[in-house]
């Protein structure tokens, strides 16, 4: 596959701390990637050196084999960042219009309002806007160039629900024609439903590569679901093995067990009136906080 991004063996040191320390990985055309991590963790500096906002201490950055300062480089990207500086007097339109001003085959308006979701608000000043319409308008400005590759920060910050699950949708359109997407977000929801690869920060490291459904998978405790027109002793319910919490709520009950096919096997051999019986992996967030105190323990 096409790379788009490599990033081989950099480091970022701020007074005498790494911030990023030796960090190696590559993008290929048409991902979302997701960089997940704590606060602190070098997901942000890491995004910064590929933008070429900031200039690694050590190793090296290319976007489509070139430096990230390359000006073909920065003609095909975009990116919609935590602050972007809009004049508040000019009207949503005026401002996507700007935008395409200064690029040669940029995005047509009317694409850019539709994907924006800010049709409605076209002729509305960007100072009156909330804050999840500045966040669209943020992307549409991001898109206004017609960017091969795309860098979402914490995108969906202010956006309600419905204008988040839109948000995706429009993600993955683009994604499916061939662009390439980095975002970082701080919800694990959105990272599990977007992404098909996730980065882990932690320490300035990557303590983890994968697609949501790997990363998941590494989680022991799962949980079995089932449905009882009788009443089953909880008791009994802690008794079958593996099982480490028991829940029930008005004839369901969720067992979280470390080895379902164990816990499964001591059910039916036991024939407790169980029916609608589903087991579900682990969650995003269980394999996000498993690894980073697994890098924490390595450390001490």
């Amino acid at each position: 596959m096409e790379k788009i991004i490599e990033v081989n063996g950099v480091s970022k040191t701020f007074k005498h701390k790494n911030a990023v320390n030796n960090v190696s990985f590559h993008v290929n055309k048409g991902e979302i990637v997701a960089l997940l991590g704590p606060n602190g963790a070098g997901k942000t500096t890491t995004m910064s050196m590929i933008l070429g906002l900031k200039e690694p201490t050590e190793g090296k950055v290319s976007i489509f084999g070139k430096s990230p300062k390359h000006r073909d480089v920065r003609n095909s990207l975009g990116a919609m960042l935590q602050e972007v500086s809009v004049i508040d007097s000019i009207t949503v339109e005026e401002a996507i219009e700007l935008f395409r001003s200064y690029y040669t085959n940029p995005i047509e308006k009317e694409t850019l309002l539709q994907l924006s979701n800010l049709e409605s608000e076209r002729k509305q000043r960007c100072e009156k806007l909330s804050g999840g319409q500045k966040r669209r308008l943020n992307f549409a400005l991001a898109l206004a160039g017609n960017p091969d590759l795309l860098f979402l920060d914490e995108p969906t910050v202010g956006m309600d629900i419905t204008s988040r699950r839109t948000f995706w949708e429009t993600i993955r359109k683009l994604a499916s024609e061939g662009k390439t997407i980095i975002l970082t977000t701080h919800y694990l929801e959105e990272a599990d439903a977007l992404a098909n690869r996730i980065l882990l920060f932690a320490n300035g490291k990557i303590i983890a590569d994968g697609t949501p459904d790997e990363m998941k998978a590494t989680i022991s405790r799962k949980t079995i679901t089932f449905y009882s027109k009788e009443s089953i002793p909880t008791k009994l319910l802690k008794e079958l093995p593996n099982v480490t919490e028991v829940k029930s709520n008005e004839g369901r009950f969720i067992l979280t067990t470390e080895d379902t096919d164990a816990t499964l096997k001591a059910i039916y051999q036991r024939s407790l009136p169980v029916t609608d019986v589903s087991v579900e992996r682990g969650s995003l967030d269980e394999a996000f906080e498993q690894f980073v105190a697994n890098q924490k323990e390595e450390i001490a």
